[in-house]
């Protein structure tokens, strides 16, 4: 029989896609399976696909180093993820980052000894015969087809089908040195991991991310098809660190996470308020214009709502336990009246529905624009809260549109470019979209197929007239309509979800929201949810991130600071100060005792875009000396033209 060994020659290809599914290189084709009738494609080490075969493969190094180090450790998950793996470990004590080192060099020697990775079915029995030493590995089993559902990155150890194992095994020797439960695929030799991997750091995970199940030892390591690819994203890390938001955001005094309130929930500091606000009220601005109409609703509500919108059952987990309320007893402590549940809202879409159902509505006042900046409160687990960009306790810039199925493509449209002219004016260039579509399994969504059929086509004919790169996802869908999600890459080339266009059949079904069509039939309207930064916290964290702290003019908390040579000089830059102000300008003047040089260095250190200096010459002849970020100057501007100049900045959003 042919293998994909016979088809593809160049070591570059690590795997293939056989009639749409991923298979290792050793696996047998039949006749009909040809390069030539387009059921065989090779996959590249350097392709999305491949480079998830080689992180998973480098996974299941590590847990073959782990094991061959601490026989004892207990094999839990290892999934590839963006830019790496990790593997969850059961161990009687933590990781150390010596140990990590120790860890490395075993995998160096695995890596060399060429094993080659090979797949074998076996049935359930079997499989809990061969790891019965295996506990977590056991219960994947006894999972299978559910297992993706119920733990994160089960999926490439079990699923619905057969059961297989990996072995590693010796090429000069013929033996097995190790397995793993796995789904596969994966690279045809440990060689190919070359020496572009490493270790990351370690971190406790619960097992299946459920808190009352134990905790595990997870290490987070990398992998790329060479070590110059490993040194630029290792370089790339370095970059972030200085980048970080929860650093900056300590260093800019823009927001804090006080232990008193809370983890996962931020106050924001008066100079981190100045740049919210003005992301808020430019974003209200354009909405505005756009046709939208802003609406307010509670924080909390009663259990009723969310048990209509089903997101009581859908959404369980990331709801806040309820708060019990209106219970009313006797004397003798017997109740008297029964109490209700109210929650914290996880989404607010459910309040914009009522707003939509409050009165009778005609396809006269479709399309309707709901918009708010509504808070919202997700219980995420404290092992998954990271700074502002995973929160308890966040504001969406949310919005709600309802339309008829005859306006759905003209208003996606309005919507898609809407949001890109927004995110570009915060200086976001490079966009991609991503066409989330239905599963072929009916039973992973609800609806009529023709309507999501007409609803995708639409979609996809919005995604591609807007130019950008598009890529479909089909089976991402959820399951109540397909969206469009658009990714940013940032200023050192990271990939971030920001907006996402997703259609609902769903809940104007289970609110029954109806419009009189013109013949006066009553009918359904589609309901499209749209939040354009995710959340307002996220979007600051990734701008922040972006810019290094060194936010555009108009978007500044401070932009501009007056630096007298000397103090008799100070009173020069208040009249000054005063003009700008006059025309909107954040400006303060530094009178503080410190030496000039010391002042200017703190401010280029406090990220503000222009310093203006004085001194008995720019006073004579009314002007300043302008000093920029960079630590240029442009010396003897006149009062007037430094002014036009600093508005113009403003106006135009520039970033100096």
């Amino acid at each position: 029989m042919t293998t994909g060994f016979d088809l593809f020659t160049d070591r570059a290809v690590v795997a293939m896609r056989v009639d749409g599914e991923l298979q290792d290189l050793a696996r047998e084709l039949t006749e009909t399976q040809t390069v030539e009738s387009g059921a065989v494609e090779p996959v590249t080490i350097d392709s999305p696909d491949g480079l998830d075969i080689l992180r998973h493969s480098a996974a299941h190094v590590l847990a073959q180093a782990v094991q061959r180090v601490n026989p004892e450790a207990k094999l839990g998950i290892g999934p590839p993820i963006q830019d790496g793996f990790y593997y969850d470990f059961d161990v009687a004590e933590a990781f150390s980052s010596d140990e990590l080192k120790a860890l490395e060099k075993e995998m160096q020697r695995i890596v060399k000894a060429g094993q080659r990775f090979v797949r074998r079915v076996v049935t359930d029995d079997e499989a809990r015969a061969e790891l019965a030493d295996e506990p977590y590995k056991l219960e994947l089993i006894g999972l299978k087809g559910g297992a993706a559902a119920a733990a994160e990155g089960a999926s490439v150890e079990v699923g619905a089908g057969e059961l297989t194992i990996y072995d590693n095994v010796d090429p000069k020797t013929g033996e097995v040195q190790w397995k793993d439960l796995c789904r596969g695929p994966h690279l045809p030799s440990t060689r190919l991991i070359q020496n572009g991997f490493a270790l990351t750091r370690v971190a406790g995970a619960y097992w299946r991310g459920k808190t009352d199940q134990p905790q595990l030892q997870r290490i987070y390591g990398t992998a790329w098809p060479t070590k110059d690819e490993l040194r630029a994203y290792q370089q790339r890390l370095e970059e972030a660190a200085k980048r970080d938001h929860r650093k900056l955001g300590r260093e800019l005094d823009l927001f804090s996470f006080p232990d008193e309130i809370g983890s996962g929930l931020s106050v924001w500091h008066p100079r981190g308020g100045i740049v919210r606000g003005e992301m808020e009220q430019h974003a209200r601005r354009r909405h505005i214009e756009q046709g939208y109409s802003y609406v307010y609703t509670p924080h909390i509500t009663k259990r009723d709502l969310f048990e209509t919108s089903n997101h009581l059952v859908t959404y369980a987990d990331g709801i806040w336990p309820p708060i019990h309320m209106d219970e009313e007893r006797d004397d003798e402590g017997n109740v008297t009246k029964q109490g209700v549940d109210y929650y914290l809202k996880p989404m607010n879409c459910p309040m914009h529905i009522l707003i939509y159902k409050e009165r009778s509505r005609s396809y006269r006042d479709l399309p309707l624009r709901l918009a708010e900046n509504g808070t919202v409160y997700r219980n995420e687990l404290s092992g998954a809260l990271h700074g502002l960009t995973r929160v308890r306790g966040f504001t969406q810039d949310d919005a709600h549109l309802f339309v008829t199925p005859e306006q759905l493509e003209e208003e996606t449209t309005n919507v898609l470019e809407f949001v890109l002219s927004l995110l570009s004016d915060f200086g976001l260039t490079d966009f991609r979209l991503e066409l989330s579509m239905r599963d072929d399994e009916k039973s992973k969504w609800i609806g009529d197929e023709a309507i999501w059929e007409t609803a995708t086509d639409a979609l996809r004919r919005v995604a591609k007239a807007s130019g950008l790169e598009v890529t479909e996802e089909p089976g991402e869908a959820a399951f109540y309509g397909p969206k469009i999600d658009l990714k940013v890459t940032d200023a050192i080339g990271r990939s971030w979800q920001l907006s996402t266009v997703q259609l609902d059949f769903n809940l104007p079904e289970r609110f029954d929201l109806e419009y009189t069509a013109p013949d006066g039939s009553k009918q359904r309207p589609i309901m499209i949810h749209r939040a354009l930064f995710g959340s307002i916290e996220r979007f600051f964290a990734i701008l922040l991130e972006h810019y290094a702290g060194a936010f555009p003019v108009w978007l500044a908390p401070v932009q501009v600071v007056g630096v007298p040579v000397a103090e008799d000089f100070a009173d020069y830059l208040d009249e000054i100060a005063a003009q700008l102000r006059a025309r909107g300008v954040r400006v303060e003047v530094d009178r503080s005792d410190e030496r000039m040089q010391k002042k200017i260095r703190s401010h280029t250190l406090a990220k503000v875009p222009f310093q203006l200096i004085a001194g008995a010459t720019d006073r004579e002849a009314g002007s300043v000396s302008f000093r920029f970020r960079d630590g240029t100057q442009d010396n003897g501007v006149p009062v007037d033209e430094a002014i036009a100049r600093i508005v113009e900045a403003i106006e135009t959003k520039a970033h100096v």
